[in-house]
């Protein structure tokens, strides 16, 4: 615990606010000019608010660590999952809204609760009618009303905990000839054959069961939940491609950032992830109250199975991870991409800018959820917003060719608009911050830091050339640095006369620095755009505590017999992962884009398939390049070593499957033929137990068989109907076909797989949802657990070798998930 309450003192000097509080320089009697003084004051105020803050923060943490070690002794007393403690009661009290659900204030309580955040009020009041008349917008979603705004549905009331829920069904049927119908799904059973045909987009799929089941299988039982469940472990990845301002070390010794619709605090220094995972889809925007424990959150509009999910602003606690108001839901269009909270006035209210054709700036009373007031910010993109640090009314907004200050006058916005005169007028204005002082510090697409004079809207001092091309970042640090950073990857230090003191560059491989924060004692974070965050001095090397990939993700394979698996994608990254230590082994770029790739049973080598036809084996210690070879033109979608290990299957685009005889320990290959047959591209594929036959799943929804060996179909059903598959990754199929939710046309699901241990059954959908079933999986409606983390479709799923963790990989999100098995 030492340890901890040194790394609060670390964070905060607090022998600067003893020397303040000793000095009477600006006193009455003191010959400092007024506006000094006052200026002095504000910034003894600041720094005695700083340390209440650094109180509350380490009260907060040293809650977090209670609850967190009751948790660890309930579930070294008893096995399986445990339930979350409650918090202790001597936090600061607010009504959440934990998973969707208003909780009620407790009865008794140490400190008093925010007035006014008793009753939860509509969005958009009567009384508070919006001001705004947006312009019209081709993906609007502005209005919709979904009543669990997608977190009463699918959510698990403990705290840190990824949503849960059962989605069985079923419907009653005739006893003759069950026939189920669900939207674009029927599924019927003939028992005299032995086999359940389902059709998927009218076409009919017949799968047939193992004769020791044609007696008693009965297609109106009902399917079971799995006993076993998912939590969220380790996130790995961060967004710093197109976000910004969305990295901050917490008191608590915590970095927080987000990826997907996962917010994640990482201490680094424990090695230990949190996640906050209320959102229904991306994050684009992120802020810190200046309690240092209240977070707010904004999301994009989204798609689920169930409809449309509006945009809105998460308020949540940093150390309970409940959530405490839900914003704007119904009145932002499309997404959220700047957040802050106002700092002189404890942190009461909110200013957002959305992203509709307007860009509409709201600033809200976050506590009462009352909009205080709205207008149009501009109709080209806004990169920042940021309360004045002394002013509550006053907001700074930027973006392409504008930086407007505004002020709250009797609930309207009053604009002014930042006069450049004689400075060249920048394309872009990318970011702001505060000097001690009040000044506003913007750095633009120019290169140039400019400083506005505090209460004007003109420029009192100019950085010509700061750095070359854009400033991304600007951040002030708390002993009156200011640190830029932009597309030429330099970090430059400047002292309060804006003279440079030293600079640092990263290297080329990070990318261009996307956000600056300030880290613990000399340390400084930084996020880049190749999704990079990075930890170093101003005068030393920056390593990365956090990478990911950078573009679409699609490869996942697992170690046959260590805690490691590889991710592959379009950003041509080959990366091979510790699950055990959560750190990079290595990574290795392509020429040409990832699609897929499977490890030899000896885990000797790893191979990967490309978009383009070409496919490669590598060495999994090395990363050597064992062998290159190519198979048509088109994507390879599965790659997948037989058993024993003496064959290759490669399922292409092309509607082909590709085998190759493999020796000397994956590293000699040659080729035996191609299994023609299927008459669309190749989805997925499994191996018998015995590597004699092959399964085989295709986009036009067919199941076909094969000898690989020799390159030939299998047609007899009482040949296959027994065979025991080694791996269960097709998605079609006897044992599987209750995956398929109701109305699905058949591309849903992207990806499945079966535990080791054959009891569970795991799936990804397009809708960024994990499912766990039980296994065999094969009554009509399976019910399951559901999670939620991912934002994009989920691509890929994958068991570790001893079950003890599953692995999931997001498309568009670039994010990869390992869940522990509970």
């Amino acid at each position: 615990m030492e340890d901890g309450f040194s790394s609060y003192s670390s964070l905060y000097d607090t022998s600067s606010l003893l020397q303040f509080c000793n000095d009477d320089s600006a006193s009455a009697t003191s010959s400092m000019e007024v506006t000094d003084r006052i200026a002095s004051l504000e910034q003894r105020v600041q720094m005695q608010d700083d340390e209440i803050q650094l109180l509350k923060s380490a009260l907060a943490d040293v809650v977090r660590r209670l609850n967190l070690s009751e948790e660890q002794q309930a579930m070294g007393s008893r096995r399986g999952p445990t339930k979350a403690r409650p918090m202790i009661a001597t936090l600061p009290v607010r009504p959440t809204v934990n998973n969707g659900t208003v909780l009620p204030k407790k009865g008794s309580s140490t400190l008093p609760s925010p007035a006014g955040s008793g009753s939860r009020k509509d969005a958009s009041p009567a009384t508070n009618k919006s001001t705004v008349r947006r312009a019209n917008s081709n993906e609007h979603v502005g209005t919709l009303t979904r009543k669990d705004s997608g977190d009463s549905k699918g959510n698990r009331t403990r705290a840190g905990s990824t949503g849960s829920n059962s989605s069985g069904k079923r419907s009653d049927s005739k006893q003759r000839d069950p026939v189920f119908n669900a939207g674009m799904r029927r599924v019927t059973h003939c028992k005299e054959e032995g086999y359940v045909k389902m059709f998927l987009k009218g076409r009919p799929v017949t799968m047939f069961m193992p004769k020791d089941q044609v007696e008693s299988y009965s297609l109106e039982a009902r399917g079971e939940l799995p006993s076993n469940k998912l939590k969220l472990d380790w996130v790995y990845g961060y967004r710093g491609r197109d976000c910004r301002s969305n990295l901050y070390l917490l008191p608590t010794g915590e970095t927080v950032y987000f990826i997907a619709s996962v917010v994640v605090l990482f201490n680094v220094d424990e090695q230990l992830q949190r996640h906050y995972t209320g959102h229904t889809d991306d994050i684009k925007c992120l802020a810190v109250h200046p309690d240092k424990i209240t977070i707010a959150t904004g999301q994009v509009a989204g798609t689920s199975s169930d409809g449309k999910l509006a945009p809105h602003v998460r308020v949540w606690d940093s150390v309970s991870l409940n959530t405490l108001q839900v914003l704007g839901t119904g009145f932002f269009d499309r997404a959220l991409v700047c957040l802050a909270f106002s700092k002189s006035n404890g942190g009461n209210t909110l200013c957002v800018v959305d992203d509709s054709n307007d860009h509409v700036l709201s600033v809200w009373d976050w506590q009462r959820e009352e909009r205080l007031a709205e207008a149009k910010c501009s109709n080209e993109s806004v990169f920042a917003a940021d309360f004045h640090p002394t002013d509550s009314n006053v907001v700074v907004t930027c973006g392409k060719s504008h930086l407007y200050f505004w002020t709250l006058e009797k609930g309207l916005l009053v604009k002014k608009q930042g006069l450049f005169e004689k400075q060249e007028k920048p394309k872009f204005v990318l970011c702001v911050t505060f000097a001690e002082n009040g000044d506003a510090i913007t750095g633009d697409s120019s290169g140039n830091i400019l400083v506005w004079g505090k209460g004007t809207n003109r420029i009192s001092r100019v950085i010509q050339g700061a750095h070359e091309g854009s400033i991304f970042a600007v951040c002030m640090l708390r002993n009156g640095t200011l640190v830029s950073g932009g597309k030429d990857r330099r970090l430059v230090s400047w002292d309060g006369s804006y003279q440079q003191i030293q600079t640092v560059e990263v290297l080329e491989s990070f990318g261009p620095i996307r956000t600056i924060a300030e880290g613990r004692g000399e340390t400084v974070l930084i996020g880049t755009t190749k999704n990079f965050v990075l930890q170093g001095s101003l005068d030393g090397d920056f390593i990365p505590i956090t990478q990911g990939h950078t573009d679409e993700l699609w490869g996942l394979a697992v170690h046959p017999w260590k805690p490691q698996f590889l991710s592959c994608g379009y950003d041509r990254q080959v990366c091979l992962w510790d699950s055990s230590t959560h750190q990079l082994i290595w990574t290795k770029t392509l020429e040409d884009t990832a699609q897929s790739a499977g490890f030899h049973p000896s885990g000797a080598v790893v191979a990967v398939g490309t978009q383009t036809g070409r496919w490669l084996v590598l060495d999994t210690d090395s990363k050597d390049l064992v062998t290159v070879h190519t198979d048509g033109n088109e994507q390879l979608s599965v790659m997948r070593y037989g058993p024993d290990g003496n064959f290759l299957a490669i399922g292409s685009h092309d509607n082909y499957i590709y085998i190759y005889a493999v020796a000397e320990n994956g590293r000699k290959y040659s080729r035996v033929g191609k299994c023609s047959g299927h008459s669309s591209f190749i989805t997925h594929l499994d191996w018998s137990v015995d590597s004699q036959y092959l399964v085989s799943n295709s986009g036009d929804y067919e199941i076909l068989y094969w000898i690989p060996s020799v390159c030939k179909q299998v047609v007899s059903a009482e040949t296959t109907r027994d065979i025991e598959w080694f791996t269960q990754t097709c998605t079609l199929g006897f044992q599987v076909f209750g995956l398929w939710p109701d109305g699905s046309d058949g591309t849903d699901i992207n990806a499945a797989c079966r535990s080791n241990s054959k009891t569970l059954l795991v799936t990804g959908d397009d809708f960024g949802k994990v499912h766990l079933f039980s296994y065999p999986c094969s009554q009509f409606r399976a019910p399951s657990h559901i999670y939620r983390g991912h934002s994009s479709h989920v691509t890929n799923v994958s068991f570790l070798y001893d079950d003890s963790y599953l692995v999931s990989t997001g498309g568009k999100d670039m994010s990869v998930l390992q869940w522990r098995i509970v």
